[in-house]
């Protein structure tokens, strides 16, 4: 299929397609001979999982460090990718981004916490 019914069935455009080609995250695709690129199903899949991680709060730079083990996550079942039991730490990328949140989150709270005791005339 064509980038733009590519892209619709993965629920993105076609330039996220090329942002995603352009930073690492999805293989060049094949070409036609006249020079378009032609996705499968594999490709779409791989689209889907991009946008489901990044809508978990991965950022490109941390998908492009494990891009060649992204396909690992359309097996069914994927693998599963290590346990975060509550007061465990993680590590690798998931790590890294559950202890951003959770620094986001105390900042995020002692603003609130601050505010609310300004708002009480405190």
């Amino acid at each position: 299929m064509r980038i733009g019914e590519a892209a619709a069935s993965a629920g993105t455009t076609a330039r996220a397609l090329r942002f995603y080609e352009q930073r690492g995250l999805l293989p060049p695709p094949v070409r036609t001979a006249s020079g378009q690129r032609e996705y499968g199903p594999g490709e779409v899949a791989r689209v889907r999982i991009i946008r489901d991680l990044l809508a978990l709060g991965l950022t490109v730079e941390d998908l492009r460090s494990c891009a060649d083990r992204l396909h690992l996550l359309a097996e069914d079942p994927p693998p599963r990718c290590g346990s975060v039991e509550p007061g465990e730490a993680a590590s690798g990328i998931v790590g890294r981004r559950l202890a951003a949140l959770d620094a986001e989150i105390s900042r995020l709270a002692g603003l609130r916490e601050n505010l609310a005791r300004r708002a009480a005339g405190d």
